[in-house]
Order: structure tokens, then sequence, then C-alpha cells
């Protein structure tokens, strides 16, 4: 059996970008680590957030639809987004989102205490303390490495039919169910990082994809020969996947599991800083190689933004 190390990246529908930005970088103190467009509709940006490098299982992503209908969370899609900061963080963490006016809840899952709160488009998020993971080396405004999101805790699944979700997690992902609790099941992958999955036990009728919904999430393959392998893998299990997508930063394939959630399966390399140095990731506007020849048009289209500190 094949087995994932966890979460590659999730990717979220929302607004404005100059509010997306403010959140994820200002208050969230994650770094923009690309500043591209999305490459099936170069109209609209695709930015990437994550750790000082843009490491796998630290990558939040957007498309912003600046003006789009709201989205409905509901069945096929990832129901919450979970961060994970060092222990004894949530305090700070806490005490941030207040400052910022961003209503939290808490709540506990597995014996462990979450914050629950919503950026500003209604994407659902949640912080959560583990030892596990790397502390960032990305500081911003007055988050410091000893409390900044080190990157994802993991996801809570939405599925119209669990139980093939479930085998999908099991069987063909590779993760271990290690308990039930309070209506949900935890799955755990091999990483370190991104590697702990809820799902729903009872079906969840289909949500409304939209702003503030997460369009799909990532699993990690080491290299291109593995996302080969994956890709047979996952075929012969009877799912329908596409051929190999070149997304510049990683290559992807895609497929719709069971439980009518998009997965994607992303590549670990080339990584973000191939097409500009570590120092000015996100400085820029990247376009991949089709587009650089109406880069004057994109950027005319594009809303302008800044990455500011809102301390």
């Amino acid at each position: 059996m094949k087995k994932t190390k966890g979460i590659h990246h999730i990717t979220a529908i929302v607004g404005d970008p100059q509010e997306n930005v403010d959140f994820y970088a200002g208050v969230l103190g994650l770094r923009l680590v690309k500043k591209t467009v999305n490459f099936d509709d170069p109209g609209t940006y695709h930015l990437y957030f994550g750790d000082e490098g843009g490491h796998p299982g630290t990558i939040m992503t957007f498309f912003n639809w600046v003006g789009a209908y709201q989205g409905e969370v509901g069945g096929g899609q990832v129901g919450v987004t979970q961060f994970v900061v060092p222990t004894d963080a949530l305090l700070f963490w806490e005490k941030r989102l207040e400052k910022f006016d961003i209503p939290v809840k808490k709540k506990v899952r597995f014996g462990e205490s979450y914050l629950q709160f919503s950026d500003p488009h209604g994407l659902k998020l949640e912080l959560v303390e583990r030892e596990e993971g790397k502390a960032s080396k990305w500081t911003f405004g007055k988050i410091g490495s000893d409390v900044a999101i080190k990157g994802f805790g993991g996801a809570t699944l939405l599925s119209t039919r669990p139980h093939e979700t479930e085998k999908m997690l099991t069987e063909v992902m590779g993760l271990e169910k290690v308990g039930e609790e309070g209506g949900w099941m935890r799955f755990k992958s091999i990483g370190e990082i991104g590697n702990t999955i809820d799902l729903n036990i009872t079906a969840v009728g289909r949500g409304q994809m939209g702003v503030g919904t997460v369009h799909h999430i990532a699993w990690r393959a080491s290299d291109d020969a593995d996302q080969l392998e994956w890709q047979n893998y996952v075929r012969n299990n009877g799912y329908g996947v596409t051929p190999v997508q070149d997304r510049n930063y990683f290559n992807a394939i895609y497929f719709r599991e069971h439980g009518e959630i998009l997965f994607e399966i992303a590549t670990d390399p080339p990584g973000f800083a191939h097409d500009e140095s570590q120092e000015t990731m996100g400085a820029k506007l990247m376009l991949p190689a089709q587009y650089e020849s109406h880069r004057a048009k994109i950027e005319r289209e594009l809303l302008p933004f800044d990455v500011r500190e809102l301390d």
C-alpha cells in the first residue's frame, strides 16, 4: 500500500485580494510566497501563503474571485482548515484575534483544544497546538517564531458518503484510522505536519462552491516518479484521475473521491524559488510562459494590493 505524508496544500475561493492578504499575512503572519494567476483563468489571482520557503504542508492558496457569489459549506468539501502552532501558543493567538475583532470559539476534539474562527470571506479555520513539525522561521509584525504558524494541522472533511471517503483515506491514501468521537472519525498520515484528518461520520448534503469555501485539498507525492505511481494506483482502485498538469511550482493530478471531495496529488518539487529567489518570493507577479506576452493586459485587469504589517 502506498502512503502519502499528508497535505501538500489546500486551495480556497475568496474575494478581494487586499482583504485576503491583510488577513493571512497581516493577521496570521504567513508569508506570501507566490503572486501569480489562476492558470485556467488568468484574469484572477492565485496567491500562495506558507512558511519561509513555502514548504509542502504549509501552503494555503487562494483563487480571488472578486464579486463572486458566496458559497455554502457542505458535503464534498473541506469543512474546516486547521493550522498548527507551537505548544503554549494558543493564548497568544486568542489575544491576537481578539485584538483584530475576530470572533473566536473554543472547542475540544480528540483531547485537543482548538480556536475556531473565520476569515473575512467566511472560510472556516482552526488553530491547534502540537509539538510535531518544525518551527517556522518566518516572522512578521509582532508574530515571533515561538508562536508562528508552522503549517497545516490538518482538515475536517465533509462527505456525502463518509464510509466511501473513509475507504479512500485508509485503503488508497494510506492514512491510519486512530479514533472516533462526537460524530467524527480521525485519521493520521505518516508526516509530521498536515497529518490529521477528521471526517464526519454522518453524510452531509452537497455544498455550493463559491467565496468562503475550499476548492480542493492536495496530498503530497515525493517527486514526479512517485506521482505517476499514485496516478496508476488511484486509477487501479477505481477512480477516474486526470493526466499530469504542470502547475509550475509542482505537478498535479486530480480526482474526485466517492464522497464528492476534489482531491489532488501534488509533487513536492520544484517549489517556489525556481523562478525568483528565496529572498524575493512573493514580491512580483509571476506568470507562466504561456501568459508572459499578455503581462501588460493581465496587470491592468488585476486589482493591486500590498503586504502590510497591521500591528
